[in-house]
């Protein structure tokens, strides 16, 4: 279970939580500008845009959870298990895995028009990376600062969506996800008027009540629900810290903490890591369930123009232990 979002006070934010009962390795990645790429349904790339993000590197090839290039343009993968469905490979068309979806659109696309103009095209298909690694049931949300799309692959197809709230999370199909909207109408960060009946005394006995009704459970709708609700009354300051410490803000509002979701007997989701990256800047900001400080990773100051990956283990709460001393310190 997983939520992305977009944040735009000035500049575009956006990331996500990845949520599951176990880690793959992730890690921080960036696939300079000369790094080949090696497509399965043939063809490749020997020079593109550079991408950072997380991954799963596996024999050398970079498995992307989430990522930005760095003309701004991002996009993040989350389970939609039930209702994927991909395509066989077919003649004449423009076949794309699944696993090598994130790489292909962002090494080519500087905008989301451009990418909107690619897909039109796009046949993505089931193709699995290896037998350890079969093809995942994903959607995705994609987004620079003109705005956001939906991505679901269909039995009838890619469907592109816009996406005009800039949140995803995993079922639904989004057209359902954004219909449920219309059940929350009357939330509102302000306090209550007595609309119930005018003549009799009621009063808001507390701070908050506005938003009465704001689902609080861990199920993907609800989620939705809650991550836009906070996402667009959230209000942050002038600073990038600022701007950067609000998105992680909205992001806790919709966390799995261990425990609370059982999803095998003594085996619970959590957050594994929640990601920020400010768009037009190429920094990609993360956090992970074991540590909560922010680090940041700078696309700009790493070879663009290099050939290899440049990988950059999560840091976890042993590591921050260390760096300060030890666990006694």
């Amino acid at each position: 279970m997983c939520t992305a979002i977009t944040y735009q006070p000035r500049e575009l934010y956006m990331g996500r939580s990845l949520d599951y009962e176990a880690s793959y390795g992730e890690e921080i990645v960036m696939l300079p500008r000369r790094f080949p790429l090696r497509f399965r349904h043939g063809g490749g790339s020997e020079q593109g845009y550079a991408i950072l993000g997380t991954a799963h590197v596996a024999d050398g090839y970079p498995l992307y959870y989430d990522a930005v290039n760095e003309k701004g343009l991002g996009i993040a993968g989350l389970n939609f298990v039930g209702n994927a469905r991909y395509a066989a490979p077919q003649d004449g068309r423009q076949n794309v895995a699944q696993f090598e979806f994130i790489p292909w659109l962002l090494r080519q696309c500087a905008t989301l028009a451009e990418a909107r103009q690619l897909l039109q095209a796009v046949n993505l298909t089931g193709t699995p990376f290896s037998l350890h690694f079969p093809a995942a049931q994903l959607h995705w949300l994609l987004a620079d600062a003109t705005g956001a799309l939906t991505l679901e692959p269909t039995a009838a197809g890619l469907q592109i969506y816009e996406n005009p709230v800039g949140v995803l999370t995993n079922n639904p199909p989004f057209p359902q996800q954004l219909f449920a909207l219309n059940n929350y109408m009357h939330l509102s960060p302000r306090q209550p008027e007595n609309t119930f009946a005018p003549d009799v005394p009621l009063q808001a006995y507390s701070r908050g009540m506005g938003a009465l009704g704001l689902p609080g459970d861990l199920s993907s709708g609800s989620r939705f629900v809650r991550a836009a609700f906070t996402k667009l009354h959230s209000v942050c300051g002038e600073s990038e810290a600022d701007c950067v410490g609000q998105f992680f803000h909205i992001m806790e509002t919709v966390s799995q903490t261990r425990g609370c979701c059982e999803v095998a007997p003594g085996e619970f989701e959590r957050t594994i890591y929640t990601s920020c990256w400010n768009a037009a800047r190429g920094i990609y900001y993360y956090t992970t369930y074991g540590n909560r400080r922010i680090t940041a990773v700078d696309l700009h100051r790493e070879p663009l123009d290099g050939t290899a990956l440049r990988r950059y283990p999560m840091l976890t709460a042993e590591d921050i232990l260390m760096q300060n001393g030890g666990a006694d310190a």
